[in-house]
């Protein structure tokens, strides 16, 4: 099997699908790695450090594809890509199922095996795939690091002969992976961190990370399949919205991370909260790229409004994307090396496994994930 792995073209993608420590230990398993020239460029790697590492390079794209039996990428292929694939062959990358329905069907009628990284099932033995997690991870904490940079006051509490500094107030919506660690680096660098989640279950996380939980009222809620928040009913979101708008109006730096799987991102701090916030405030919306959770965000821009910075920056991985493509990477060959048979030297496509069941979107010309068809058909 011949393991291609071409170079990123989305104009603000820094990130590595797989580096040459990886593309060594598939190339002992008894894979043919082959990159297209140039893939570490943004980030100093040479075309030598992926020969040293037992991978070919390949000058042309199209080229690479072709002969591809394994395609491994951060983000979904071009349209001139998919034509590009052989047919049978499998595919491997952030896919954005719900929203990119032209692509799936452009792979399903290529009889592309494509495998959605999103909908890797969050069990246990997922763990060491989960790129969702890995890159959060990295997402919460460059999301503090841009507030801490924007704002005009320092984080921490500091006593001086010329007066005391008081923390700044840091506010973070969202306790998943992202929130969590934004929450984790907002308390390193000293500031007073509150937070607030629809999942009652994720207090004593906060809590032992040094934020103070918010609670607020809003009836039943609770989690959805693979630990994402449940979606609000409309008068359940009010009612958030009520309890939110003093937090935040105190707060200097607001951070949203609320997403539900599948789905728009829920709204959250609406016109009248920013409006209600201190001039110099700053707010970080994580989910800007699944339709945002501050009004007045937009995608890649940073936007003042009336005197509070809503900063609406797109891959917040990427801006760290050394560390960024080590854990995407590692993600990537783990899950390789699960269903890499020794012996054909083969990927086992094994839709007994759960893992397989839930991330396979298409197979031998069908759209086989549940979950997507019903979207593509619009019952979801």
């Amino acid at each position: 099997m011949i393991i291609g792995v071409p170079r990123e073209v989305h104009p603000r993608e820094s990130r590595v699908a797989l580096l040459p420590e990886h593309a060594a230990r598939l190339a002992h398993a008894g894979a043919e790695v082959a990159v297209e020239s140039g893939i570490g460029g943004s980030l100093g790697i040479t075309d030598e450090s992926y020969i040293k590492a037992g991978a070919s390079v390949v000058a042309g794209r199209k080229g690479l594809l072709e002969k591809a039996d394994l395609v491994l990428s951060i983000r979904g292929p071009l349209s001139e890509d998919v034509i590009s694939l052989k047919h049978n062959a499998i595919c491997i990358n952030l896919m954005d199922p719900f929203r990119e329905k032209a692509m799936i069907e452009m792979l399903r009628d290529r009889r592309v095996s494509a495998i959605s990284l999103e909908m890797i099932p969050r069990i246990t033995r997922a763990q060491k795939m989960d790129v969702l997690s890995s890159q959060a991870s990295l997402a919460g904490y460059v999301a503090v690091i841009l507030a801490a940079e924007r704002l005009g006051k320092i984080f921490p509490m500091m006593m001086t002969a010329a007066g005391t500094i008081t923390p700044a107030r840091v506010f973070v919506v969202g306790a998943g992976v992202a929130g969590l660690q934004a929450i984790a680096t907002a308390k390193r660098l000293g500031a007073r961190v509150e937070a607030f989640d629809t999942r009652p279950e994720v207090e004593e996380q906060v809590k032992s990370l040094g934020g103070r939980f918010v609670k607020i009222d809003l009836g039943e809620t609770g989690s959805a399949k693979g630990g994402y928040a449940a979606a609000l009913s409309q008068e359940q979101l009010a009612l958030q919205r009520a309890g939110l708008a003093g937090v935040c109006a105190a707060s200097d730096v607001v951070i949203t991370t609320a997403q539900v799987f599948g789905r728009k991102a829920p709204l959250i701090i609406t016109e009248e909260m920013v409006r209600g916030m201190s001039r110099g405030s700053v707010i970080v919306d994580c989910a800007v790229e699944s339709g945002g959770n501050v009004a007045g965000s937009r995608p890649d821009e940073e936007v003042d409004v009336r005197g509070v910075l809503i900063i609406g920056l797109e891959n917040l991985p990427g801006r760290v994307a050394v560390h960024a493509s080590q854990m995407f990477s590692s993600n990537m060959f783990n899950l390789v090396i699960e269903y890499w048979d020794l012996g054909e030297k083969w990927f086992r496509m094994d839709f007994d496994d759960e893992i397989i069941k839930g991330c396979v979107i298409t197979h031998n010309g069908e759209i086989v994930n549940e979950t997507i068809s019903r979207s593509m058909t619009g019952n979801s």
